[in-house]
């Protein structure tokens, strides 16, 4: 009978754990989705803070259209003069790895960013070249960690780990923590961590704004490198919803127009 009941209990508790995993990663998915959308152009300001405060300016075109399963985005740079006319490109596809291409004016030549390549710096700044579009929620195991107070909300603390060492060593981060508004699901802080479980790098979202879709967009992003100090932030300058560009406007050689 004690047997019984100890199997009973260990199966009530995996269950309970398993429901857990799910609740974590619904979670995380919500929060995907609130923010996503099919199509929108925009222009911004990266600024990139270096560890002793100075800073660099750059101008930044975005539009990103979803044609079928993929969301194609083309980032042009519009100045300084020393990256005008710099570009990449990105398909993000639902369910594999996102192909990447970038066009750097002063070599003249589109290059493919590889999957190793996608943790390194986004032109200089802190943030990565996979910042640029919606992450594989595939490649992560999740965990709910309760709840914290985020500039008074009260957020949901996600955790996701990397499935893989591959994955681990792509993304450059054993763990993230995702502080997400149990309210609106809008996520407004993600700390990363490496496998020596220090805190790398600390992404901020905030100036969120309500489309006529019913998503969200976050007018303001920093990236604060907790390692050197050095901080990179994006402001949305102009925002437009919807797009009138062709399939044929995404595409890699376009980047050298």
């Amino acid at each position: 009978m004690k047997k019984t009941i100890f199997i009973l209990a260990v199966i009530i508790l995996s269950g309970a754990g398993i429901i857990k995993a799910q609740d974590a990663k619904q979670i995380a998915e919500k929060a995907t989705q609130v923010i996503s959308s099919d199509a929108m152009e925009m222009t911004s300001t990266l600024k990139i803070y270096d560890g002793k405060g100075n800073v660099r300016t750059r101008q930044i075109s975005n539009s990103t259209k979803k044609f079928g399963d993929i969301t194609k985005t083309i980032i042009k740079f519009l100045s300084p003069a020393d990256v005008k006319g710099t570009g990449m490109l990105i398909y993000d596809y639902e369910n594999k790895d996102d192909d990447m291409w970038v066009y750097l004016p002063s070599l003249k030549k589109i290059r493919r960013i590889v999957s190793s390549e996608k943790s390194n710096s986004f032109m200089g700044s802190e943030f990565s070249n996979s910042d640029m579009s919606k992450p594989n929620m595939s490649e992560y195991n999740y965990k709910l960690l309760g709840t914290e107070t985020i500039d008074g909300k009260t957020c949901y603390k996600i955790e996701a780990t990397c499935k893989t060492k591959e994955i681990e060593a792509t993304e450059k981060f054993s763990r993230k923590l995702s502080y997400i508004d149990k309210d609106t699901w809008l996520t407004y802080k993600v700390e990363y961590y490496d496998k020596e479980n220090k805190l790398t790098k600390t992404l901020s979202m905030s100036n969120y704004k309500k489309l006529s879709n019913g998503k969200y967009m976050a007018y303001k992003m920093t990236v604060q490198n907790n390692k050197n100090q050095r901080k990179s932030e994006v402001t949305i300058d102009k925002f437009v919803e919807g797009s009138n560009l062709p399939e044929t406007y995404f595409t890699s050689s376009n980047l050298q127009n």
